[in-house]
């Protein structure tokens, strides 16, 4: 029936059979049927004939009414169910950093999903400055940097601190020595970072602080690799604390280990966005579960990991963040 009714008044507004069934593209005896079979439906008469015009019944012009007030009906469904859609399926792109990438995005994005199971999440990856710049000509909504930022124009909301810690295989010299110290690391073979990242400048400057020299086996972009060559290659990394679940250390058989100078390599996890971006209402609502989310989950590492190594006879403290 509402096809019928659009159809109506398609002739009404052509003011001729003739142009309203082009405009509608069919032919023009198969429209003139269709107006024949809605006043039989209806059971009155909608037109008129006067020489070559058509002219409006008074039931022709009370349909007309209605076929105007269904259309500005569906128009107003249309423009709810739009509305409706953006709000329950919200797209938001994040970009993240190397280290926040392999680290906190993950969870970042899980939390999102949880509050928000139709969100439609996106990500693009870069170095820092590479975050903040996608961040600022909003490319991206948020950004995820191991970093303060302080940018105008843009918010830094600080979500945990992270330092370094030195990963070894669980059979590894090193798990033995007391106290260990970072020069315990002079002439050892090391997997790291790949020069340029931040994690590696902080181990470059710790190096050249305390006149270690490592024997650099490796350096990788990929934390998982890193992880997974360690063990193989018999050799030790630096990896953000973050980062080590220790599901996933037991998994590759390594162990983490607290050295006290490895304290001082310590970056801020970041949440990062423009104050006038259009994602200023949504990502400020889930603030507070967001920091809350990430303080908990870090305690948690943290206790775990330390009942880990006191029940292998590992150090007396936790790895402070």
């Amino acid at each position: 029936m509402n096809e019928w009714i659009e159809m109506f008044a398609s002739v009404v507004e052509h003011s001729s059979i003739n142009r309203a069934s082009q405009a509608l593209n069919i032919s023009q005896p198969a429209l003139s049927r269709k107006l024949k079979k809605l006043e039989q439906t209806l059971g009155v008469q909608l037109f008129v004939r006067l020489g070559k015009r058509l002219e409006l019944t008074a039931a022709g012009k009370m349909t007309y009414q209605y076929a105007l007030q269904l259309r500005e009906l569906h128009k107003r469904y249309i423009r709810e169910l739009m509305q409706y859609q953006s709000t329950t399926r919200k797209a938001v792109t994040i970009s993240a950093s190397l280290t926040t990438l392999q680290s906190s995005l993950p969870d970042l994005i899980s939390l999102f999903i949880q509050h928000d199971p139709a969100l439609d999440i996106q990500t693009i990856t870069g170095k820092t400055h590479e975050v903040v710049t996608f961040v600022r000509e909003q490319r991206a909504h948020l950004g995820l940097v191991a970093s303060r930022i302080e940018e105008p124009g843009m918010a830094c909301v600080p979500l945990f601190d992270d330092h370094l810690m030195l990963v070894v295989p669980s059979d590894h010299p090193l798990t033995r020595e007391t106290p260990l110290t970072v020069a315990a690391l002079h002439g050892v073979p090391m997997i790291l970072f790949s020069k340029g990242t931040w994690y590696r400048i902080l181990v470059d400057e710790l190096f050249t602080k305390y006149r270690i020299v490592p024997e650099i086996k490796m350096e990788i972009d990929s934390f998982e690799a890193i992880i997974r060559l360690t063990s193989t290659c018999n050799a030790v990394t630096l990896l953000p604390n973050s980062y080590l679940r220790p599901q996933l250390l037991r998994d590759n058989g390594l162990t983490a280990l607290n050295v006290r100078e490895l304290e001082q390599t310590i970056r801020t996890t970041s949440l990062i966005y423009r104050l006038n971006g259009d994602i200023v209402p949504w990502i400020e609502a889930r603030l507070d579960n967001v920091i809350d989310f990430f303080s908990k989950r870090r305690e948690e590492y943290g206790r775990e990991q330390y009942f880990d190594r006191r029940h292998d006879g590992w150090g007396d403290r936790t790895n402070g963040e």
